[in-house]
């Protein structure tokens, strides 16, 4: 949480460290403008033929505009001066004309390019979604949900006029400006020269107020990242920050986090302000200069009112684009920023990989075996020691241990969520990294303490979205677990409407949902991770005759902390900080005395405390004991 302290009656703003690491970006500036144009072509590419025709038009258009004032010129030297007005229909037609072309050629333009654009748009955060996909579960662990969130949505955004608009008119945008500085020099070299005796000065002034920009529009980028991450967490955590009343905490460190984020805009606006200021100045000193050096003694005889008036519109549209160009690169560099940081997580190369030649999966049934494997989810932090464990085919092993002994572990690296520092995991005795790691998945089904549901319909849930499930799978699997009469209670049934992560359903039906999701996949491999912690005794009862008859050949591994749930099972293996210290069945564990014994005494020891303060409190209110 944010410190606050006081500094002469005023809030003082808590850095970084006080916000949390959690909110924390990494520096950016690794790639180059060249660089990020250079990616992002790749995006465009498919489209090139769109951006060919854009390009194309842009002389068209540009010509179009540059050609009115000439068109002005000679209407006011040739035709209104000398009040000679028979053939100045012509040229108002012709001028008409352009006029009309310049608009719908823009507009053709404009739809061609945004299309274009937005094309590109849609295939970056495809590849961006699947790329996020295939990301470890490490990487997950290390970035907060909501910094992912902001590249994906903010960043993206962010280059949406860039691509869509912003480069190609800033092409435009220099073809016009290139065309007016000949032009001028063709019709007067000398008042050109003095038209353009402040455009040095204004490139100047442009790449001095660059830097800053590029340095502004990149903390922007990092401070909406900031804001998503914290109200991501807030959101997500809102019941906790209601219960223990830490509203005003997190509404704390939001208005701080806000602040900064407001305080990186107006970094940007002053500095977009200023370029804009800048060059309004200079197009009106530039105008008056026109005006001033024209009518001079020098120049006031070889100059007609016409060519004055043109020199004056010319500098007008060559003073549009200039600002045009400030605009467009104010666009430019926060879609720089923004580019930097899709590209970083793009080349983030935190994955599991897949060989290149996978084998093909062994037969089944499958022997689990871990061979001398050590893991650690930092540096220096070993989780697991050496640890040597086997399971045979269609045998059912309960893993037992105090909390962070490493049982959980051992599924992430069973299902390769992570992989081993050292030793190797096997299925009937072959190294799972040479399997295609989408194919081993697939046989194991997992249900875990924490159910997570979609949003969408419960049976989309139980069936994952695959639409090949026969119904009657689907209702077979829900009788085995007993979840048929919560179907039927639900209104709709199968159709019922699952709120996000489920939050309108108990923990313990999302649990039966799980088991029946879990059975409807067929596994080989079923792995309970402390799957019943949240079901009723009752419940739990129904639950594990049904898994008795599904797992009768099958290999499954349980992993729980209530003792009573993994007496069944045909071994049960102690594990103790990342080592298997004990394996037996319940039985001859028991008679060894050792760490299961003291566990299974300890949680009987507080069952029966529980049940003792359960009689008393019964007695004393003249109830019957339950």
């Amino acid at each position: 949480m944010s410190d606050k302290t006081q500094n002469n009656g005023k809030k003082k703003r808590p850095s970084d460290a006080a916000i949390g690491s959690a909110y924390k970006e990494q520096k950016l500036g690794s790639f180059s403008e060249r660089a990020i144009l250079g990616r992002l072509w790749t995006y465009m590419r498919p489209y090139k033929w769109l951006f060919f025709i854009c390009l194309m038009l842009l002389p068209v258009l540009s010509a179009l505009s540059l050609v009115q004032p000439w068109l002005l010129q000679i209407a006011i030297d040739d035709f209104l001066i000398p009040q000679e007005i028979s053939g100045l229909w012509i040229i108002l037609v012709v001028y008409a004309g352009t006029v009309v072309g310049h608009g719908l050629l823009t507009y053709a333009q404009q739809y061609l390019m945004k299309f274009a654009g937005h094309q590109a748009l849609r295939d970056l955060r495809q590849q961006l979604f699947d790329h996020v996909q295939d990301l470890s579960s490490e990487f997950f662990k290390k970035n907060p949900v909501g910094r992912i969130m902001a590249r994906l949505t903010t960043d993206v955004e962010s280059l949406e006029e860039a691509l869509s608009s912003g480069i190609i008119t800033m092409v435009g945008d220099i073809i016009t400006l290139s065309a007016i500085v000949v032009i001028l020099f063709y019709k007067d070299w000398q008042l050109a020269l003095a038209s353009f005796i402040v455009v040095p000065f204004l490139l100047a002034v442009t790449l001095i107020i660059r830097r800053y920009l590029r340095k502004a529009y990149r903390d922007i980028r990092v401070k909406i990242a900031r804001l998503y991450a914290h109200l991501q967490e807030s959101i997500t955590g809102m019941q906790v920050i209601q219960l223990f009343v830490r509203e005003n905490v997190s509404r704390d460190e939001y208005r701080d986090i806000n602040a900064e984020y407001r305080d990186a805009n107006i970094r940007s606006i002053r500095y977009d302000a200023m370029l804009y200021a800048i060059v309004e100045a200079v197009g009106s000193i530039t105008i008056g200069a026109i005006i001033w050096f024209g009518s001079g003694p020098a120049l006031r005889e070889a100059i007609t009112l016409g060519l004055l008036v043109a020199f004056i519109e010319y500098m007008q549209k060559f003073f549009i684009p200039i600002r045009d160009l400030a605009q467009k690169y104010n666009v430019l560099q926060s879609a720089m920023a923004s580019g930097e940081r899709i590209f970083e997580l793009l080349d983030t190369d935190d994955h599991i990989d897949s060989p290149q030649d996978p084998e093909p999966l062994p037969e089944r049934p499958y022997a689990i075996e871990f061979d001398d494997v050590y893991f650690g989810y930092n540096d220096g932090e070993s989780v697991l020691h050496g640890l040597d464990l086997h399971i045979d085919p269609c045998e059912k092993v309960a893993l037992v241990g105090h909390t962070g002994a490493g049982k959980s572990t051992v599924i992430s690296l069973l299902t390769r969520l992570y992989d081993v520092d050292e030793g190797a995991v096997r299925l009937n005795g072959r190294d799972i990294r040479n399997f295609d790691v989408h194919q081993l998945r697939r046989q194991f089904a997992v249900v875990l303490q924490d159910v997570f549901l979609f949003k969408g319909t419960l049976l989309e849930n139980l069936t994952l979205g695959d639409d090949s499930v026969p119904l009657e799978e689907v209702r077979r699997a829900t009788q085995m677990v007993y979840a048929d009469g919560l179907i039927d209670r639900l209104p709709g049934g199968l159709n019922y409407e699952i709120a996000e992560r489920g939050s309108n359903l108990s923990s313990g039906e999302k649990q039966l949902i799980a088991f029946a999701r879990a059975l409807i996949l067929k596994p080989e491999v079923l792995v309970l991770d402390e799957a019943t912690a949240n079901v009723d005794t009752d419940t739990e009862a129904l639950i594990q005759k049904a898994i008795d008859r599904l797992l009768a050949n099958q290999t499954s591994l349980v992993i729980a902390h209530r003792l009573s749930t993994i007496q069944r099972a045909d071994r049960i293996l102690v594990l103790d900080k990342g080592r298997l210290v004990e394996q037996g069945s319940h039985e001859e564990l028991l008679e060894l005395g050792g760490h299961y014994s003291k566990l299974y005494q300890l949680q009987y020891a507080t069952t029966s405390a529980n049940s003792d303060d359960n009689d008393d409190r019964s007695d004393a209110r003249g109830l019957p004991a339950e």
